[in-house]
This record gives C-alpha cells, sequence and structure tokens, in this order.
C-alpha cells in the first residue's frame, strides 16, 4: 500500500536523467510520489529545473538558488536571475544554498558572500529557503539569525542532537532522506529523527544520490529516484515508532504548507 508523498528534493535535471527524466516522474506518481520539488542548485539548473516543473504545472514544482560547490561562479546579476526565477508560480523556494566546508569547492569567504546574499533574498520576497550545511554549521546559523529567517528546512539533516536542537527552536523544518537507511553513517540519524515532531519533518529522496544502502533490490546503475521514496518513509516510520500512513500524512501535509503547494 504506497501512501501519497511529496518528494521535496529531487536533483531531476541531473545528467543521470537525461535519457528517462518523463518515465521517472511517471514511475514516481505510480508508485504515490506526486508532486515533486525539482532542486535547482545553480542558475542553470535553476532555469532548467523551473523550465521543466513549467510543462507539468502541479506535477512538478522547484527550487532557485546556487548551492556552495557553485557560488564561485556568482556574479553581479545572478541575484537578478533568480529573482526573475522566483517571480514564476512553479518556483517554490530559494535554494540549494549554504554553506559547505566539507568540500570547500569554492573559497568559504565567497560561499558565504552568496549564502548571505540567497538569505537576504529570500526574506525579502517571503519566500521559503532551502538549505544545505556541511561542517560549517557556527557560520551556518550566524547568516541566518542574523537576518531572522522564519520559513527554512535543513535539507538532507545529517548534523548532530545540539545542531538539530538550534533548528527546531528557531522553528525551521528538517528534511530526512535514505542518508536515515545507512546502518553505518545513519545509526545516530535513527535516534534523532525522534526528537523531529511530525510537522517540522518532510521526506526526500535527494536523486540521484544517497539511494539507500539497505534496499532489497538495488537500482542496476545505483541511480537512486524519487519512486524509492516510500522505502525511506518506511524507515522514518519505524524510527519514530508510527504508523506509515500517519507519517505519510503529516509529512505530506507539511510539505503543502510550507511550500504553499496547493
Amino acid at each position: 500500500m504506497n501512501h501519497p508523498l511529496i518528494d521535496i528534493g529531487v536533483k531531476l535535471m541531473h545528467r543521470s536523467f537525461q535519457q528517462d527524466r518523463e518515465q521517472v516522474v511517471d514511475k514516481a506518481a505510480a508508485n504515490g510520489v506526486a508532486p515533486l520539488v525539482i532542486t535547482g542548485t545553480s542558475l542553470r539548473s535553476s532555469q532548467e529545473a523551473a523550465r521543466y516543473a513549467g510543462r507539468y504545472p502541479g506535477k512538478l514544482y522547484a527550487t532557485a538558488g546556487v548551492h556552495p560547490h557553485d557560488a564561485k561562479s556568482c556574479d553581479g546579476e545572478t541575484l537578478t536571475k533568480l529573482e526573475a526565477l522566483a517571480a514564476l508560480p512553479q518556483v517554490v523556494a530559494i535554494g540549494e544554498c549554504g554553506l559547505d566546508y566539507n568540500r570547500d569547492f569554492s573559497p568559504r569567504d565567497v560561499q558565504r558572500k552568496w549564502f548571505a546574499e540567497q538569505v537576504q533574498l529570500a526574506v525579502r520576497l517571503d519566500m521559503p529557503l532551502f538549505l544545505h550545511e556541511r561542517e560549517a554549521f557556527p557560520d551556518f546559523i550566524g547568516i541566518l539569525k542574523e537576518r531572522a529567517v522564519q520559513k527554512a528546512v535543513v535539507h538532507c539533516f545529517t548534523g548532530s542532537s545540539a545542531e538539530l536542537k538550534a533548528y527546531l527552536e528557531r522553528g525551521w523544518h528538517i528534511g530526512i532522506t535514505g542518508w536515515i537507511c545507512d546502518e553505518r553513517r545513519g545509526k545516530h540519524l535513527k535516534e534523532l529523527v525522534r526528537m523531529i515532531p511530525l510537522d517540522r519533518l518532510m521526506l526526500e529522496t535527494d536523486a540521484p544520490f544517497l539511494t539507500p544502502r539497505d534496499l532489497k533490490e538495488k537500482p542496476m546503475d545505483g541511480r537512486n529516484e524519487p519512486a524509492i521514496l516510500p522505502h525511506i518513509l518506511q524507515a522514518v516510520a519505524r524510527c519514530v515508532g508510527k504508523a506509515e500512513k500517519e507519517v505519510a500524512e503529516v509529512t505530506t501535509a507539511t510539505a503543502r504548507a510550507f511550500f504553499g503547494i496547493g
């Protein structure tokens, strides 16, 4: 029995979906996963995501933002172009933006500058933020606090209990991925997910990445996709000790309200 779910984080414009993007969307819907929110991670992928989502009103939505890895490619026009995308009805959040001190693909001062700019844009437009943080918590929360951010989801949360408490205290939402299905790296997450009120929790695959390690039938190419979200729902429901149906209903209602999806 599949319960209706919304995948709040799918990198559907990734090249691994080039050949079968429409089938991936259809397969997700056949598994009860619809609508999908396509993650924009650079100006270009945000433009592509908005364009693609615009072809499927009510089925697909998109975010518009620049991931910290891509911050080094930002220039004077980036914000203007993001703001133009944000005006489109299918674009429902600013992001994926944030800080990543694990990989440092962009210099840290450049990451901070463009993260702060995007946060400011979201606050000005009164739009939710879709956030990324890796090994950068003090700077990350500092920038968000300084701008009094109200509406945010920390996507693919894998942090500590102190970090989780700090996010929840500020009224932010938490995105949980198939990381929770990883018996090596996801152990602490199985405990921490119980701390998250159901109405602050959202589910996501982060496809094509983070394929759940405990899948019985692994995808041939190792690619994750939104049709796998019910498997993540099962893992979360087990961890929080609640029925799948309840977790599905509440997290889906939460996602609809958060992104303003009818």
